[in-house]
């Protein structure tokens, strides 16, 4: 019995450096969840397992739509990986307060009425997103925190610029470089095309910032209904 928990001992340690190594860039040191992975501690489907035979496929095949590689890893080590992930879901368990994390049913607390009028009215969020079209389905694709994240801090979006040389010919496209003495974007053949600062006069559109701004003007409700109303965008 002491040899065959050793071995468990030794099988959950390596697959805590496994883990650590492959794993916890998404889902955090201790399986609890980070800025791109869910909590494992309280996922369905280590829930549902049983000695790895819900884990090890979704390790090995990934699950691309939520940005997850496949790995190619020897069973051994899928075993460890199992083990550690299980021994981290127990401990977390045992934890006085017992819940880490947030539900997706927490962030569903406001009012979706309010929010819809939020997004098409004060927050004017309709003068750059549809909800038949850039966040059509966007509920199914972010999830609790990770939704919430996208709204907050949306990363990854694109700026737009158009640069008018002396000439007067404007020329716009995705911004691609810009400082106190270049900018640069791609025109829509995939072209880079840049100019000094000095010789040009160009305007910027970055989305991004409009959220930055909103950040300084919500309260507490908007946040809420908000979330509400794009959980409901399926």
């Amino acid at each position: 019995m002491v040899a065959g928990a050793t071995l468990l001992s030794a099988q959950t340690d390596r697959g805590g450096t496994l883990f650590l190594e492959k794993c916890s860039f998404c889902h955090g040191r201790d399986a609890g969840g980070g800025d791109q992975g869910p909590d494992l501690t309280r996922s369905a489907v280590v829930s549902a397992d049983s000695n790895g035979d819900k884990i090890a496929p979704v390790v090995r095949e990934g699950r691309e739509e939520h940005g997850m590689p496949r790995f190619n890893l020897p069973d051994s080590d899928i075993a460890a990986l199992v083990s550690f992930i299980h021994a981290q879901k127990t401990l977390a368990e045992s934890q006085k307060g017992g819940r880490r994390g947030v539900d997706a049913a927490d962030l569903q607390t406001g009012n979706v009425a309010a929010g819809k009028q939020y997004f098409e009215g004060t927050g004017k969020c309709a003068s750059c997103h549809s909800p038949t079209g850039d966040l059509a389905g966007i509920a199914a694709r972010y999830q609790g925190l990770r939704l919430e994240q996208r709204l907050l801090y949306p990363r990854g979006a694109t700026s737009k610029v158009t640069v008018t040389p002396r000439s007067g010919e404007s020329v716009s496209g995705e911004l691609a470089y810009l400082d106190e003495f270049t900018v640069a974007l791609r025109d829509s053949t995939g072209r880079y095309r840049s100019w000094r600062v000095s010789d040009v006069r160009y305007t910027v559109d970055a989305p991004v910032e409009a959220h930055a701004d909103l950040l300084a003007k919500y309260t507490d409700g908007d946040i809420h209904n908000l979330m509400a109303y794009l959980q409901t965008l399926r």
